[in-house]
């Protein structure tokens, strides 16, 4: 039976022993789980989780029993990951939280592809969301003081992951991630219709345009990001049974078509129903969180950045059941990095 709440798992003292062991023979890989090609040589390293975690990330996959779940209880030795860098750019792809990033490699590759997208953060596939000087009011990982508002992960691409995985380093002040299902929203049969054409724009986040222009203006795939901001194409909201629907949503990036007065009342309705049904997922330190991408929008709720060293640190990691709806959008001889 489906359920909103997310589903819970709690690492025994033996198999946290058994991950630390299969860790000892992965430490010494390059490349490292930030970098795509780690993917391509371990590719199996999901047959290192302990088989009861495995078959609890299959149920999930396979039967989508609940918006999200969460598994608690991987070490993170605190001192020894230092402290919370100012900027995602000063993480070295093969520093100290390296055990949580082949962690998270693990459980991504029991879920499906870990992917990435050329214009984030160096087209790293494992990220750092972390409370960025001067981005406290951004519509992003890296804001802090305005609430992150709901979004599918990337819903401007069609390429968008079928999963997202938050591991948590540091949250001394137990921030929120915010998740809604929409499986759990109660609205008319003909907003329901409305949102299942395409009548809505969903643009880029500032991020994917952002960075680029900043560090690479020269990348080709800043063009495409522009084209798809200034051009969007057509979506419909809703889509996939009546009963068992699946989202693309970006409140914050998107229109509707022609303007649209039907069909942004309908949209307006719906979000209206996500916020009434919200949940907070609090990811503490050691925990890692994995929210359907397809049924559950997510957000942030704000909090105030100390800069100090202790602040917020996630890390990120995005997954595709099937990379081969991201082939069309792929960077030439990079399977896993979205042009």
């Amino acid at each position: 039976m489906y359920h909103g709440l997310p589903l819970e798992y709690v690492l025994s003292a033996a198999e946290t022993e058994q991950i630390q062991e299969a860790l000892a023979g992965l430490r010494d890989s390059s490349p490292t789980p930030a970098q795509p090609a780690f993917y391509d040589r371990h590719w199996d390293a999901a047959a290192h989780l302990p088989p009861r975690l495995r078959g609890f990330l299959e149920h999930f996959r396979r039967t989508e029993p609940a918006a999200a779940l969460v598994i608690h209880g991987f070490p993170v030795d605190d001192a020894a990951v230092g402290a919370t860098p100012a900027h995602w750019a000063d993480v070295p792809v093969d520093g100290p939280p390296l055990d949580q990033e082949l962690f998270l490699a693990m459980v991504g590759t029991a879920l499906g592809d870990p992917f990435t997208f050329s214009t984030l953060q160096l087209g790293r596939v494992v990220q750092n969301l972390l409370p960025i000087r001067g981005d406290e009011l951004r519509q992003s990982g890296h804001g802090s003081e305005c609430l992150l508002e709901f979004h599918t992960e990337d819903g401007f691409h069609p390429g968008r992951c079928d999963y997202l995985l938050l591991f948590g380093m540091r949250n001394d002040e137990r921030v929120p991630t915010i998740v809604a299902s929409v499986r759990d929203v109660k609205i008319s049969d003909e907003t329901a219709d409305l949102l299942r054409t395409p009548r809505f724009l969903i643009r880029p986040d500032d991020e994917h345009v952002r960075q680029l222009q900043e560090r690479h203006p020269g990348h080709p795939a800043l063009a495409g990001m522009l084209r798809m901001q200034s051009d969007p194409e057509p979506v419909p909201v809703l889509s996939g049974d009546r009963e068992r629907p699946y989202l693309r949503v970006d409140y914050p990036f998107m229109t509707c078509a022609g303007q649209d007065g039907a069909a942004q009342r309908a949209l307006d309705e719906l979000m209206e129903e996500l916020e009434r049904v919200q949940l907070d997922v609090v990811v503490d330190q050691g925990s890692l969180a994995v929210v359907d991408n397809y049924v559950a929008v997510h957000g942030r709720r704000p909090f105030r950045a100390a800069h100090d060293g202790r602040d917020r640190w996630l890390k990120r990691m995005i997954v595709s059941r099937d990379l081969r709806k991201t082939t069309p959008h792929a960077s030439p001889g990079a399977a896993r990095v979205l042009f």
